[in-house]
């Protein structure tokens, strides 16, 4: 006798709730209809299905994510970068009061150093005929961002060597959900032979038929709700193996429309805007934004940025700010608006020989126009770079009235974005401080506010 079992699997929607409509009642009626066929079925979400550029996210600090989780049916999700590193401690902690799936992430402790009471290291599942499904959950490990926010987050792999050792006697197959991306995924497989399916996400990779590694199969749908993965698992229930594994990805697009999708789709966006229209202050004039020539709104911005980390001097791209501010009452809306990006202040200290050579590569002709894309930016391009305190004149670069000192220890503040090595190589291995959990926007309206 056989036994199938159905896993479908989202991962990094993003907030793109666009796309939900089709995808939840997609979900449901696959989950009806197996259960009508007296199939097991399980719903899973990989991570980072909460992003704050969606003003019902932002205003809801993710709770609105986790009601549309529990209407689509979820069984399990673990978290992503988004749920646990854009949102403050106590924010987090309240995140999943009313959720009605578990929440299983094995590497992250309180301040404390305990599980967090709304996480679960592993859940053990158990289907129509017995079969035990041990599943275990890991995040990324983002160290700098979750101790700066009071968590512990402890390395993925040597929780799962624990994890797999503590419940591989207890289950008959072991599902992991990894918000660690493909590498990881690769390496797993190889390393452990226990884990039979690995749902992964935090990389946007997509996997149309999975990917086997070492007898294990990867899966994988992408980003933003694009696709819906579905793993079909057959077991020989006397034995209680494994004995075949599938794996399909539907894209979105091609799943079947619903009925008033457009409605609800402006309905979340409306709901969010309306619930953010708290005023913060009122501009006695107003502060445009241009992205490649000198504008107000950013260079307020990037002032407000350096007085913020305490620095001696800063920077930041214009692009950060998709709009300017008109005269007249601003609200938490509009801030939103401009600035949706989950990116916080960082400070770094750097010798003046080492700062000398970072501003020149903000001189790079080819930035402004660059189509910027991750590391938490939502806008559309680089825009020119704005600088407080930082005055270039005939190739000669000052701090305040002072030639820069190859000597001298500066500090520097910018946004996080430019700390991940991808722009700036050098940066990465400098020591940092984050400032959390404050995003631009909220420094901004600091500033605006005084």
């Amino acid at each position: 006798m056989g036994e199938t079992i159905h896993i479908y699997h989202t991962n990094d929607l993003h907030s793109h709730l666009e796309n939900w409509p089709r995808i939840r009642n997609f979900l449901k009626q696959r989950k009806q209809k197996h259960v009508n066929d007296g199939e097991s079925v399980y719903l899973f979400d990989i991570g980072d299905h909460v992003d704050r550029w969606h003003p019902l996210t932002e205003a809801t600090l993710g709770k609105g994510n986790v009601d549309l989780l529990n209407e689509a049916g979820f069984d399990a999700v673990t978290i992503g970068n988004n749920e646990g590193i854009t949102l403050d401690y106590d924010d987090l902690n309240s995140l999943y009061d009313s959720a009605r799936f578990d929440v299983i992430v094995g590497n992250l402790l309180d301040r404390s150093s305990r599980r967090p009471r709304w996480a679960e290291t592993h859940r053990i599942y158990q289907t129509g005929s017995g079969v035990r499904i041990g599943v275990i959950g890991l995040t990324a490990y983002f160290k700098p961002f979750y101790e700066a926010l009071g968590w512990n987050i402890t390395s993925p792999l040597d929780e799962l060597k624990k994890l797999v050792q503590e419940i591989q006697q207890s289950v008959d197959m072991i599902i992991l959900l990894s918000h660690l991306g493909i590498r990881d995924d690769e390496m797993i497989g190889e390393q452990f032979p226990e884990i039979d399916v690995i749902l992964g996400a935090h990389t946007h990779h997509v996997l149309p038929q999975g990917k086997e590694v070492n007898g294990t199969i990867l899966g994988a749908a992408g980003k933003y709700g694009h696709y819906v993965g579905h793993m079909k698992i057959e077991v020989d229930t006397s034995t209680k193996q494994v004995v075949e594994k599938k794996a399909v990805l539907y894209e979105q697009g091609e799943l079947p429309p619903v009925v008033r999708e457009a409605e609800d789709r402006e309905q979340w966006f409306r709901d969010g805007e309306e619930l953010l229209k708290q005023e913060v202050t009122c501009l006695t004039t107003s502060f445009p934004v241009d992205w490649f020539h000198t504008s107000p709104l950013p260079e307020v911005l990037c002032d407000a940025l350096t007085e913020w980390c305490g620095a001696d001097c800063g920077f930041l791209n214009a692009g950060l700010l998709i709009d300017g501010l008109d005269e007249g009452m601003v609200t938490k809306q509009d801030l939103h608006r401009i600035l949706p990006h989950p990116i916080n202040p960082c400070m770094i200290r750097m010798k003046g020989a080492e700062l000398k050579e970072i501003i020149k590569q903000t001189l790079n002709e080819d930035w402004p126009h660059l189509e910027v894309k991750g590391l938490g930016f939502r806008g559309k391009v680089m825009g020119s770079f704005v600088y407080s305190n930082i005055h270039i004149k005939d190739r000669a670069i000052f701090i305040g009235k002072v030639p820069i000192d190859p000597g001298k220890t500066y500090k520097l503040a910018l946004p996080d974005m430019f700390t991940f090595g991808h722009f700036f190589p050098d940066l990465q291995r400098l020591e940092k401080k984050y400032f959390m959990p404050e995003f631009l926007r909220d420094v901004l309206e600091w500033k605006l506010k005084q």
